[in-house]
C-alpha cells in the first residue's frame, strides 16, 4: 500500500495573522523515488518568524512561497526509504522539509540538509531548537557577527524566544552582562531566575524605556536584535560609540505581511553593516552544533520548547510567535516515531 502524504499548500497570502483558510490541506500518494532521491518522514516542524515572511510577496532573501506550493519550513525527520548514496534508511535529517508528512528530497540539494547522528540521547525537539538553527543563529551572532567580550553589556530582544534565550545564555558564557527584553513579568522572571540573565525589561510595562536605561547604566555594547520597531530604536539609543548590532530578525514587522515605514529588513536581506545575517549563511555548522550540544548536555545552557501537535494546526500554532503565548522554541509535532 502506497504512503499518503498530507501537505499544507499556500492558498492565499495572509493579511495580518495567519488563518487556516489561507492554506489548502492536500492528500496524495507519495511518488516513487528516483535515483538520487530519499524519502524523509517529517517528525517535527520548526515554527519560525521567517515562515510568515515567506508567505508575503515582498523582496526577501529567498523567493516568496508561490500560491499552490507546499509551505516552506524547517523540520527534522527520519529517512524511511532511499535511492541515494549519501542518505540511508534510519538517518536523522534536519533541513527544509516543508509543511507536510513526507518530503522527497534530491541528494543534489544536500547542502540544505544536515545529517545528524541516527542514535542520539538528545531529545529531538532540542536538536531542532537549541542545537538546531535557532541555536546556530545565536551562536554565530555572538561569535562572528557581533562578538561579545567579557564585561560588556549585551541586550537581547525577544529574549524568551528560541533564538534570544540561547543568545543571552551564550553571552553569559562569554562573561557579558546580559539584559533581556521580553513581554510580561512571567517571562522576565524566567530570564533572570531560570536562564541567569542579569536583568530583564518588560516592554509591555508603561515605564519600560526607563527600566532599559536603568538596566544599562554603562550603555549597550552589543545588541542582539530580534524585534525591530520601537524596541530596536530604544536599544540603539542606549548604545555606546562603536557598539555592534547583530540584526537577526524584525518580528515586530512580520505579521502584517507589508513593509512599515521604519522597516529595517534590508539590513538582513543585503547583509549591511549593522550587521544583518542569516543562519543559512553558514554551510558548515559542525563546530556550532558540537559546542551547543556540549553546553546543553553539561547544563551550561538550558533549553526549553513549546510543543504543539498536528500538521493541520500549523497556521494557528505559528501565530503563537506573535501573541507571546509560547516560551523557548516553538515546535509542531507532525508524527510520532513510535507510531
Amino acid at each position: 500500500m502506497s504512503l499518503i502524504n498530507r501537505q499544507l499548500r499556500l492558498k492565499t497570502r495572509p493579511q495580518g495573522l495567519v488563518k487556516r483558510e489561507d492554506f489548502e490541506l492536500v492528500q496524495q500518494p507519495v511518488p516513487e523515488l528516483k535515483d538520487g532521491e530519499f524519502l524523509l518522514r517529517v517528525l517535527y516542524l520548526s515554527m519560525d518568524p521567517t515562515n510568515r515572511v515567506w508567505m508575503s510577496d515582498i523582496p526577501q532573501y529567498m523567493p516568496p512561497v508561490a500560491i499552490g506550493e507546499v509551505m516552506r519550513g524547517l523540520g527534522l525527520g527520519r529517512v524511511v526509504a532511499s535511492k541515494s548514496a549519501h542518505y540511508a534508511e534510519g538517518d536523522l535529517v534536519q533541513g527544509l522539509t516543508g509543511w507536510q508528512d513526507y518530503a522527497v528530497i534530491d541528494e543534489r540539494r544536500r547542502k540544505d540538509y544536515a545529517k545528524l547522528p541516527a542514535q542520539t540521547t538528545m531529545p529531538l525537539p532540542t536538536l531542532l531548537g537549541a542545537c538546531g538553527f535557532s541555536g546556530i543563529t545565536a551562536y554565530y551572532g555572538l561569535t562572528e557577527i557581533a562578538p561579545v567580550q567579557p564585561g560588556e553589556t549585551l541586550v537581547v530582544s525577544a529574549a524568551a524566544g528560541s533564538v534570544g534565550s540561547i543568545a543571552g545564555q551564550i553571552g553569559k558564557l562569554h562573561g557579558a552582562r546580559v539584559v533581556g527584553i521580553a513581554g510580561g513579568p512571567d517571562k522576565c522572571r524566567y530570564l533572570v531566575e531560570r536562564l541567569g540573565f542579569d536583568a530583564a525589561v518588560d516592554y509591555k510595562a508603561e515605564n519600560w524605556k526607563q527600566a532599559l536605561a536603568e538596566a544599562t547604566p554603562d550603555g549597550v555594547h552589543v545588541n542582539f536584535e530580534n524585534v525591530g520597531g520601537a524596541v530596536m530604536r530604544a536599544v540603539l539609543g542606549r548604545m555606546v560609540n562603536g557598539g555592534r548590532v547583530a540584526l537577526c530578525g524584525l518580528i515586530a514587522n512580520y505579521a502584517s505581511g507589508e513593509r512599515p515605514s521604519d522597516d529595517y529588513s534590508v539590513i538582513i536581506v543585503k547583509r549591511l553593516n549593522v550587521r544583518g545575517f542569516l543562519a543559512f549563511d553558514y554551510a558548515d555548522t559542525h563546530k556550532a552544533v558540537h559546542e551547543l550540544v556540549s553546553w546543553v548536555q553539561s547544563g551550561r545552557i538550558k533549553a526549553e520548547e513549546t510543543i504543539e501537535d498536528g500538521l493541520e494546526n500549523a497556521p494557528q500554532v505559528l501565530n503563537q510567535l506573535f501573541d507571546g503565548s509560547h516560551r523557548g522554541k516553538l515546535l509542531l509535532r507532525v508524527s510520532d516515531e513510535n507510531v
